[in-house]
């Protein structure tokens, strides 16, 4: 739906994209091959989780509040796309421990790491696909927002007051 914003409310809506995607950006594609290049084991790969998931929460406690509805729905829609991104986390999660139990049940030490160094690489991809899908999304909705739209099920279900 199309409505009648100003450059200022557009300005604040776009806040909420911009900062999913350089929490996408900074500590999905850059901080987490950073980590893995810098062998510190599986706490790089939680680094920059807990910072994602960081910003995922300023998103969330953001979008409960009320401002102006434009702004407040941006907010709401951004959020949206940071449960798409928690589900990658998600499938990412029951992967690597997968990995981790098939590599303890390994006889062999050496072979354990080399198994869980595998499928720990394979395990990274439901997050990557979640980052790409994610980073498509919100260049969408930076397009509502230069249009001053919202989307019909967010303007259905929170009605513009």
């Amino acid at each position: 739906m199309d409505y009648q914003v100003s450059d200022a409310e557009k300005k604040r809506a776009r806040t909420p994209h911009n900062l999913f995607v350089l929490n996408i950006f900074f500590f999905n594609l850059l901080m987490t091959p950073a980590a893995i290049v810098l062998n510190v084991g599986m706490y790089g790969f939680l680094i920059p989780l807990f910072c994602s998931l960081s910003v995922i929460v300023y998103i969330y406690l953001r979008s409960t509040k009320t401002t102006a509805w434009f702004v407040d729905m941006h907010w709401r829609l951004s959020f949206r796309r940071c449960l798409w991104l928690m589900g990658g986390y998600g499938i990412t999660a029951v992967l690597m421990l997968a990995g981790w139990l098939i590599s303890q049940a390994a006889a062999d030490a050496r072979m354990a790491e080399i198994m869980f160094t595998a499928i720990s690489r394979i395990a990274v991809l439901p997050t990557l696909l979640a980052v790409m899908v994610t980073v498509v999304f919100e260049a969408g909705a930076l397009q509502l927002v230069n249009k001053g739209e919202v989307p019909d099920r967010l303007a259905e279900q929170f009605p513009p007051g």
